[in-house]
């Protein structure tokens, strides 16, 4: 009895050190699950004509909403310390809002848009379940499906907003994370994100007489918590 006890123990130790060890070239992980893209709450002065905005209160100011979708993303190992990603996601759908210029705030329309990203990671030797990294990457973020609110637009609009478009975006990604494994596959994996998303919205006002524009400054932090397993 005490023999099968004492294999049992040996072989139990063997699987936790499998596990808790680091991985190996080749390795390829498949994660799942929610991710959150909170933008910078800054506001952005809109133009209309090549002058700002005003309606007599200020001028307006527009920012973006966050929103939360589901994740998908890739990691392949070149040897036990280094691996590439590549995050993707269902589209995000982004309200976006005015400030009147007085505080008041109202839904000036929305965005969707795709932020594929491709990152080199660093996992640090830990040999422990708990897999700390740190990444760094290059984002493309194509934005589509962009329209105004119904109230801005028409003649019953003091601006008769029409042709929304946003510039698709080039920028840089860093990122801090961690997997903990809870056996030789299956993990949990959290991590946040800094990506760089600089566009310019495009539009016509005043019923096509007057071209307007505003740059934001998308920055977000994206939150992510996800399932993780490794083949």
């Amino acid at each position: 009895m005490k023999k099968n006890l004492l294999a049992v123990a040996v072989l139990s130790s063997l699987s936790l050190s499998a596990f808790a060890g680091g991985f190996q070239a080749g390795d390829m992980v498949v994660r799942g699950g929610l991710v959150n893209v909170q933008p910078d709450s800054s506001e952005f002065t809109i133009y209309a004509g090549g002058e700002p905005v005003d309606l007599g209160l200020g001028n307006l100011l527009a920012s973006v909403e966050d929103d939360t979708q589901v994740s998908l993303n890739f990691v392949y190992f070149y040897d036990s310390n280094w691996a590439v990603e590549v995050l993707a996601a269902t589209p995000f759908s982004h309200d976006i809002t005015v400030n009147l210029g007085d505080g008041t705030k109202t839904n000036l329309g929305k965005t969707k848009h795709l932020p594929p990203t491709v990152s080199a990671l660093y996992y640090f030797d830990t040999n422990s379940n708990f897999k700390p990294y740190v990444g760094a990457g290059v984002n493309y973020t194509f934005f589509f499906d962009e329209k105004f609110n119904s109230a801005m637009e028409g003649p019953d609009s003091p601006l008769e907003l029409s042709d929304l478009k946003l510039k698709n975006s080039w920028g840089l990604s860093a990122q801090i994370g961690a997997d903990y494994y809870f056996d030789d596959n299956w993990s949990i994996n959290a991590s946040v994100r800094y990506i760089d998303i600089h566009t310019k919205a495009r539009f016509k006002a005043l019923d096509g007489a007057a071209d307007g524009h505003v740059n934001v400054d998308i920055d977000p932090m994206v939150y992510s918590l996800q399932v993780g397993y490794k083949f």
